[in-house]
Formats: C-alpha cells, sequence, structure tokens
C-alpha cells in the first residue's frame, strides 16, 4: 500500500492497512520527565563502527537514508538497555517544513528541528527480515537536530551529497563514513520499547533516545527540504513534514540512564 505523510495517505490513514499503527507499543512518544524513571542499572551504551562499511546514500520519496554493509558484525552499537550486540543497517533523517518542528519523539514539550534514526538489528536473528518479527529484533539510537549558531561540521558530509539524490530513487556512493561523528558529547538516554515509526510499524524496537541534541544550522536544514518525493520526470514536490505524530504511551516505562 502506497503510504505517505499527506492528508489521503498519513500516519492517522495507515492502521487501515496496518493495523499494528493502532496497537499499544507504537512510537514516538513524548517524554515526559516527571513520568520517567531512573534506571541506576542502566549500563552506558558504545558504537563502534567502521568506516569502511558505509555503502550508498539514496532518496527513497521518504527519506535521505545512509546504508551500511550488515553481512557481519562490523558495525556495531552495545550496551544501554541492549541484550547483545546490534548490527548497524542504516540512519535516516526526519525533519519539518520549517525549523519549528521536525522531530518525531516530543521532550517536555519541545518539538526539535529534525531527527536522526540509526536503525540496528539483533543478529542472533538469522537476517533483517526475521529480526523485524521479533521484540528485541531492533535497536534504533535516536539523536535530535538542534538549529543554532555552531553547526556540527561533520553533518556537511552527508548533506553534501543531497544534489546527487535530488529526486525520488536516485542513489550515490557514500564511502567511508562513520556515524559516530555525529554523535553529541553527552551519552545520556532514555529508552522504551516501541515501533518503528513507518508502516508496517512493527513493535520490534529497543529505543535510545539521546537527551543532548546536535547543532545544525538553517541552511542545513533547507538543504534536506531541497530535495523531491518526487521522481526525476514528475513534478518537484519537496519532501517535507516526514514525521509520525506522537502516540499514546499506554503503560509503558520510559527509564532514564541518567
Amino acid at each position: 500500500y502506497p503510504w505517505g505523510y499527506d492528508s489521503d495517505n498519513g500516519p492517522d490513514q495507515w492502521h487501515k492497512n496496518y493495523p499494528i499503527a493502532k496497537g499499544r507499543h507504537q512510537s514516538p512518544i513524548e517524554i515526559n520527565s516527571k513520568e520517567v524513571h531512573y534506571d541506576r542499572s542502566l549500563l552506558p551504551w558504545f558504537a563502534s563502527y567502521d568506516p569502511g562499511a558505509a555503502k550508498t546514500i539514496l532518496n527513497n520519496g521518504k527519506t535521505c537514508r545512509v546504508v551500511f554493509d550488515d553481512s557481519f558484525d562490523r558495525s556495531v552499537l552495545r550496551g544501554g538497555p541492549l541484550p547483545g550486540v546490534y548490527r548497524l543497517r542504516q540512519l535516516h533523517f526526519h525533519w519539518g517544513s520549517s525549523d519549528d518542528h521536525g522531530s518525531e519523539h516530543v521532550v517536555n514539550g519541545v518539538r526539535y528541528a529534525g531527527e536522526l534514526h540509526l536503525l540496528h538489528w539483533n543478529p542472533k536473528y538469522s537476517n533483517y527480515l526475521d529480526a523485524v518479527r521479533r521484540t528485541d529484533g531492533i535497536a534504533v539510537l535516536a539523536i535530535f537536530l538542534q538549529v543554532g549558531k555552531t553547526p556540527k561540521p561533520e553533518m556537511k558530509r552527508i548533506l553534501e551529497e543531497i544534489n546527487a539524490i535530488k529526486t525520488k530513487g536516485k542513489e550515490a556512493p557514500f564511502p567511508n563514513f562513520d556515524p559516530s561523528v555525529l554523535f553529541p558529547k553527552s551519552h545520556d538516554y532514555w529508552t522504551y520499547h516501541g515501533s518503528f515509526t513507518t508502516p508496517p510499524c512493527e513493535e520490534c524496537i529497543t529505543w535510545i533516545v539521546l537527551r543532548e541534541p546536535i547543532i545544525v544550522s538553517s541552511d542545513q536544514m533547507a538543504k534536506l527540504r531541497s530535495l523531491s518525493k518526487n521522481a526525476e520526470n514528475e513534478p518537484d514536490l519537496p519532501l517535507v513534514d516526514n514525521w509520525r505524530p506522537t502516540q499514546p504511551r499506554y503503560f509503558r516505562m520510559v527509564s532514564a540512564s541518567f
């Protein structure tokens, strides 16, 4: 089913074709400090990423994505709330039509300009598609993008490639990139069990949401908005507001490492 972010195929329609989108473990959520539980047993998390694993950057009409080689444990995330090692598969972004919104998770009422997701899967399962069907199959590290005066220089590498993938379906080589250069200084995080924020919205994700955002410039956000959600031979429609609104938390615990 062709889903998207417009009124006819957007988030409030997804459940018609993907019933789990109305489930009780959906993402994103609003994180409210008053309702968060500090868990002293939560460990620090560690990422060891091999820059050689980076393969391509692409515009799939829904986001800008960087794809990594996940055929063995070469770029992994471990520690924190995770039971073992998880392999990096891809990273992608969510953003708004202006700087005052765009993130998927909301913290104490604040919605950031964007959100970066680094998606990993649990290699104790035979492959990625198998992992997606398991409650402990996927781990996503989420990093907020905040517009400010001193943008993180490392974002430049990704945004330099935007011109090569202007339209839907375009892909370009993206070798030798270590995404850990995008991490903020602090590794403090919130964690909870949730879902993909795009259909089919499977509830298989351990979320690790970093407290500290990274700084991007207004120009950098505009660069993301210059992507088109249509193919080259179609009218140019800006790819913006590719974020899902927050979902009910129900009785889920959100834990904090700090």
